[in-house]
């Protein structure tokens, strides 16, 4: 690489944040890493820099505090530390815009092409990142700044656990490791396309909802949603 690069990646310390920490790193990107858990974050950080000959950043915040996106810019505004890739963050987008350069991956979800209930929050909230993500791509356009919307379907992560869905049908096949996710989001990125979609089924899935009812892609989404244990 002609200079030093940094990657800022949110949500780093498990699934798809901590296989893109390795995809940066691996290319040679120095890395700003945040997350609320800071011991695993320095465990990251050590094995990183051993594995790749990169500067690590550790930061621990918690995201859904509302000060702390301003907090973790701020920072590294004082250290005059430059970001040029940016995964899950807004605030450093003018700096990259007055550079004529840099790339920002949104995680969005297969969720965010169809209403979800049982998760209406979750799937509204994944409608939004996409629906910014293309709009601000397209705002972008020929400013040398790209914007990606990554849009997996279900992923072996600890997001099952967290959102108490281990037993849901929609986990309850074969579904993709995040490892595989995230060296396709970290491709594309890579070659600025705009919305991601990792694997044939999550594809072809997408591309049927916008066919079909409305109403009947959410009573299928339910459905889904349910517990494989219900009786």
């Amino acid at each position: 690489m002609d200079r030093e690069k940094n990657a800022l990646i949110t949500g780093a310390s498990s699934g798809i944040g901590y296989e893109l920490t390795r995809l940066f790193a691996h290319d040679g990107y120095n890395l700003v890493l945040v997350a609320r858990n800071q011991k695993q974050l320095m465990q990251m950080a050590d094995e990183l820099k051993e594995k790749y000959s990169v500067s690590v950043k550790v930061i621990s915040k918690d995201l859904s505090a509302a000060s702390a996106p301003e907090e973790i810019f701020t920072e590294l505004q004082q250290e005059s530390r430059g970001i040029d890739a940016l995964v899950n963050k807004k605030l450093f987008l003018p700096g990259m815009l007055n550079k004529r350069t840099g790339k920002i991956l949104n995680l969005a979800s297969t969720a965010a092409f169809q209403p979800g209930p049982l998760m209406a929050v979750y799937y509204a909230t994944k409608a939004y990142v996409l629906s910014f993500s293309e709009a601000l791509a397209n705002e972008l356009h020929g400013t040398g700044v790209s914007v990606t919307a990554l849009c997996p379907g279900p992923t072996e992560s600890g997001f099952q656990k967290k959102a108490h869905m281990e037993d849901s049908k929609l986990f309850s096949g074969k579904i993709m490791d995040a490892q595989t996710v995230a060296r396709i989001g970290y491709r594309g990125l890579m070659t600025n396309k705009t919305v991601v979609i990792p694997g044939l089924r999550n594809k072809i899935l997408v591309e049927t909802v916008r066919f079909s009812p409305r109403k009947m892609v959410t009573r299928v989404v339910r459905n889904m949603q349910e517990s494989v244990h219900k009786s």
